[in-house]
């Protein structure tokens, strides 16, 4: 029996012109939304260069503060280490700590105790809740920020009283220290509040790192207020905290302790969410109504569409079942045995043997063989049905 296959067969791969066209769209919206995102990070990259670095000219740095600071007698030392900061500081130093959200649990509590010891003064600038229960105990940061930036002092504090209006409204804080000086307050919270440290020193807490900026020094009362409160002390230490610390290393922190507590409940809205969606597109709409179509769509359109439809779903054993299934009942007729046994191998198998007057060996195999292993073995599949059955209609 003959089984080679004479007729070209038709492809349901699709090109690679349809593959761009259809995902060109998307292509190119990507493409945008990248380019956006590079242009917006390279404007904002010079913008925020230096922030609260005192040798930074840039409108986010500290340089201005650190040269009028500098015109009055006080040195300022920048810092980028623990230790360093550790070791500079003493009773005629002030300490600020420009970036105390960056410091571990374990640099907390080490820095917390040179703080307690030095007897000088510690600035925390703009710390959060974390930060400031682990520099100054007594201090519990609000969760909501001030509604205003530039707020009276309304407090005793002389360095307050002296600058008047100033920009300091950001964190707000609350402190059980009887001795403390609670100013510039946001409905009745403080977002400067200076506590007394036993050694003689002191730790002033302040809310917003607005006063010591390059664009901001020259308003409201901005400038008094910076000066006054880091030029106490003949020297300044400017500790600005860095990652790659070694003693930040020693603190070992899973990743999601690195994360903060609103994007774990995030992702876990994020998961509910997309299981609901999952539970309603999953669900059962009731029994399929078959419809006429309202045009008249041509055999080989379809016999294409589900052909990609196979493919997509990496289908070959049920492709290879539709295809043997549809030639037995169309063999059957054509060699005598009813339709109602056309897939019983026992009634059609004799019959189409006796028909094609050969041993048969090949068609148990042909009609009720294994499904293919790939793509190739389909085709070919597809290639010897059509053969066989032209064969049985010629003979």
């Amino acid at each position: 029996m003959t089984t080679e296959a004479t007729l070209p067969s038709t492809s349901a791969s699709p090109t690679a012109r349809q593959v761009w066209t259809r995902t060109r769209g998307i292509a190119l919206a990507l493409v945008a939304l990248l380019a956006a995102a590079v242009t917006i990070a390279v404007m904002r990259s010079d913008a925020r260069h230096g922030d609260l670095d005192p040798r930074s000219a840039d409108p986010y740095g500290s340089r201005a503060v650190a040269e009028l600071l500098a015109d009055r007698g006080v040195s300022t030392r920048v810092v980028t280490t623990l230790d360093e900061a550790r070791a500079a500081a003493g009773p005629d130093t002030t300490l600020l700590v420009a970036l105390p959200d960056l410091l571990t649990h374990r640099q907390q509590a080490r820095l917390h105790s040179t703080i307690a010891e030095s007897g000088g003064r510690t600035v925390l600038v703009a710390p959060g809740g974390a930060s400031v229960e682990g520099l100054a105990p007594d201090v519990t940061a609000d969760p909501a920020t001030s509604a205003d930036s530039t707020l009276e002092p309304d407090c005793d504090l002389p360095a307050a009283r002296r600058a008047g209006a100033a920009d300091t409204g950001g964190i707000r804080y609350t402190t059980t220290h009887l001795d403390a000086d609670s100013c510039y307050p946001s409905q009745r919270l403080a977002t400067l509040l200076r506590v007394p440290t036993p050694r003689g020193g002191d730790t002033v807490v302040l809310g917003a790192p607005d006063i010591l900026r390059n664009d901001r020094l020259d308003e409201q009362g901005n400038a008094s207020l910076a000066l006054q409160l880091l030029g106490s002390r003949p020297h300044l230490v400017w500790y600005l905290p860095s990652l790659s610390d070694a003693s930040a290393a020693a603190d070992e922190r899973s990743f999601f302790d690195l994360l903060p507590s609103g994007w774990r409940w995030g992702t876990l809205q994020l998961f509910v969410a997309a299981a609901l969606a999952a539970l309603w597109r999953a669900r059962r709409l009731g029994p399929l109504v078959p419809e006429r179509l309202p045009v008249a769509i041509r055999a080989s359109e379809t016999v294409e569409g589900r052909a990609r439809l196979y493919r997509n779903a990496n289908a070959r054993d049920r492709a290879a079942a539709a295809l043997r299934s549809t030639t037995r009942t169309r063999l059957a007729p054509l060699v005598g045995v009813p339709v109602s046994q056309a897939h019983a191998p026992e009634a059609l198998l004799p019959a189409l043997s006796a028909h094609l007057h050969n041993d048969g060996q090949t068609l148990p195999a042909l009609l009720f063989g294994p499904p293919p292993g790939d793509d190739a073995a389909l085709v070919s599949l597809a290639d010897q049905l059509d053969a066989l059955e032209r064969e049985v209609r010629r003979s």
